[in-house]
């Protein structure tokens, strides 16, 4: 069934009695291909459908290129039931690649013109219309990744490694001489950033800010396009072929994804209606003091839909394999960051956001039951029990939770004059303590580098020497620590600037052989890591890991041992931090075997020092690296000698801020 109206447009039945229900009850999972503007045909005539919720609206118009921006020539209908809120309209010969809005007129007679929520392409800011667009029929040549991906059981995806590269494409690197902003665009991304991940050994990309937003300086945490890759890089084709193109050099691709808050724009979701239809509408829960922000209603099953429909297009439609979820906690508290009377409790007096934990626990089984082999990542600040627990142990069912307690108590210490590590040890041991409780990321973010917090290389303690070598012997205890892994982008070549969204990273520190040095070492680590199944295949587990000296505070020395499910090709990693050379160090060990040297910061590739080859006794018969380490010895053979509390050790020369793993 149809109808006409006065210019042309025609009503039909695209959103039905079913979708309906479906969007009522927030199971609608393919809402994002009927939401919006979609290419269609009625009556043999092509033109564009257009559907949009406005619950409260008086009356609802589309307007756009298509009719040379007339506001009223093209009224849309409610769609029955009319209580549900949806307006539709198809409009013939409206095509892709024209902008288009709509106009609420609210139940007060008032005009607000939105950008479409459910949009899949946006104007480029500072403009603020929606585009029609098609992402329905990308040319993918994945397959090989995406099959392997359906086929990962989900105790497979917890022993695989994962060492991720947080970037924000808009200032990784630029181009220089333009007269715009320079952006690399997604295409150029898939060549460079892609080249350049997979040659350092990351396993996954994290790309900050591709949500469209409309404001840089949010980095792309204010979204208002939450169906739409921004166009700041290039067209959602031109997304779709860098998340391919990842995928061709097996590299997963996570985003940052924000179902927390979202701005106040005019444009955007805030007050859609004329009300508050995306969120709460009491101001003690719809507000973010802090951030002058809005929080969504996770009450309402249409919402709870919006936000659902949006993670499984990035996952299932762009064949991203994972969301990172922002402010995790700020959804979970009622009184996040609000003072007495800024909240309501709940309905048993709590603070506990009951809504928000029931929406974690259904979108969650939902993308990882429908899609093996992805992640869910918690971006979770507070003690809040079962993070990545089951569903039915009332957990919240991420698959990771973002470490922040270990993040924070390694930078303190990272932070601290030498002398003065000895009585804060404690703070490198502590979240082995609570390793099992979660399943977890180290991360050194974004959040770490920005705000006068320094970069990472200026967060060390020291003259510039100094510097470097803390930030090495930082660098390996988190590789060799349980969890997966995190860096943000420029802390692997030691960014001297603090991170800023305005300016691509400084990539000139490299002509410095110093920042060269340890770029060499974060590859060295990141590709040791990938080898070896000790350090990733029980990473939640005291079955992966063991000290052999937690204690050693006197020395500011950590050494333990990572262990792999079979046994075979443990690591022992020594690591000294404190700028005394400890040239008869013994370590105790397990067994009574030869611990072979694998890693060493004082090889001279990452010291930058010439040394006489003297030549070393080959105990391994004939191994490769042999002639290549002459510089010292390469296999340490235990003996009988209590050391650490084992029956077995070996004397080491542990350099000033030295780091030694072996494998055994």
């Amino acid at each position: 069934m149809e109808n006409k109206n006065t210019d042309g447009g025609i009503y039909m039945c695209n959103f039905t009695a079913m979708d309906c229900y479906l969007f009522g009850q927030a199971t609608h999972y393919d809402i994002y291909k009927k939401m919006g503007a979609h290419l269609a045909e009625q009556d043999g005539k092509k033109g564009v459908c257009f559907d949009v919720w406005a619950p409260h609206a008086k009356e609802v118009y589309v307007f756009g290129e298509f009719n040379d921006w007339n506001e009223t020539s093209h009224e849309m209908k409610r769609v029955e039931p009319e209580t549900m809120g949806v307006y539709e309209l198809f409009v013939p010969g409206a095509a892709k690649g024209q902008m288009y809005k709509f106009i609420i007129v609210t139940e007060h007679g008032d005009k607000l013109y939105k950008a479409d929520p459910y949009a899949n392409y946006a104007e480029l800011r500072p403009g603020t219309a929606s585009i029609i667009t098609d992402i329905d029929h990308f040319t993918w040549t994945d397959r090989e990744w995406m099959d392997k991906r359906a086929a990962m059981s989900e105790s497979e995806v917890y022993a695989s490694p994962m060492a991720i590269y947080e970037c924000h494409p808009g200032s990784w690197m630029r181009h220089p001489g333009r007269e715009d902003e320079g952006f690399y665009t997604y295409r150029d991304l898939a060549k460079s950033l892609v080249s350049y991940v997979k040659t350092m050994g990351y396993t996954h990309i994290e790309l900050m800010g591709i949500s469209e937003y409309p404001f840089d300086g949010s980095w792309g945490y204010q979204v208002t396009g939450y169906y739409a890759p921004t166009s700041r890089y290039g067209t959602p084709e031109d997304f779709a072929y860098l998340v391919d193109q990842c995928h061709k050099n097996n590299i997963g691709v996570i985003l940052d994804w924000v179902p927390a808050h979202f701005p106040k724009d005019a444009h955007g979701l805030a007050n859609f209606d004329g009300t508050a239809t995306y969120e709460y509408a009491d101001p003690r829960k719809g507000e973010h003091p802090d951030w002058g922000t809005k929080i969504f209603d996770y009450g309402k099953n249409e919402v709870k839909n919006f936000l659902i429909g949006s993670a499984l297009m990035w996952i299932e439609n762009y064949h991203v394999d994972g969301l990172r979820v922002d402010a995790v906690a700020s959804m979970l508290y009622l009184d996040y960051g609000k003072s007495d009377g800024q909240w309501v409790p709940n309905q048993f007096g709590g603070n506990k956001n009951l809504e928000a934990v029931e929406f974690f626990k259904h979108i969650n089984t939902l993308i990882l039951g429908r899609n093996h082999g992805t992640v869910m990542i918690a971006e979770e600040s507070t003690a809040w029990p079962k993070v990545t627990g089951k569903v039915e142990e009332d957990g919240l069912n991420f698959s990771y939770k973002w470490n922040m307690g270990w993040m924070h108590d390694f930078l303190d210490y990272m932070k601290l004059d030498p002398y003065f590590r000895k009585n804060n040890h404690n703070k490198m041991t502590f979240a082995m303590s609570y390793n099992e409780s979660e399943k977890y990321i180290l991360v050194l973010s974004h959040d770490e580098v920005v705000h006068l917090k320094c970069s990472m290389l200026n967060k060390m303690p020291g003259l510039e020497a100094d510097k470097f070598k803390n930030l090495m012997a930082g660098y390996a205890f988190m590789m060799g620590h349980c969890g997966k892994k995190l860096l943000f982008m420029g802390q692997e070549f030691a960014q001297k600037q603090e991170w800023s969204e305005e300016r691509e990273l400084d990539w000139y520190l490299l002509e410095n052989p110093e920042h060269k040095k340890i770029q060499n070492w974060v590859k060295e680590l990141l590709h040791l890591y990938r080898r070896n199944r000790c350090l990733y295949e029980l990473d939640s587990s005291w079955e992966g890991f063991e000290w052999i000296n937690a204690n050693d505070a006197d020395r500011s020395i950590f050494s333990f041992i990572r262990k792999s499910r079979d046994g075979k090709n443990n690591m022992l990693f020594v690591i000294n931090f404190t700028p005394v050379e400890r040239p008869d160090y013994r370590v105790g060990v397990p067994k009574h075997k030869t611990y072979q040297l694998v890693l060493d910061s004082e090889d001279p590739k990452f010291t930058g020092e010439k040394v006489a080859h003297e030549h070393v006794k080959k105990s391994s018969k004939g191994r490769r690296k042999a002639k290549q380490q002459s510089y010292k010895k390469l296999d340490y053979r235990a003996v009988k000698s209590e050391c650490d509390g084992r029956p077995f050790s070996f004397a080491y020369p542990l350099a000033p801020y030295g780091v030694a793993v072996f494998k055994y």
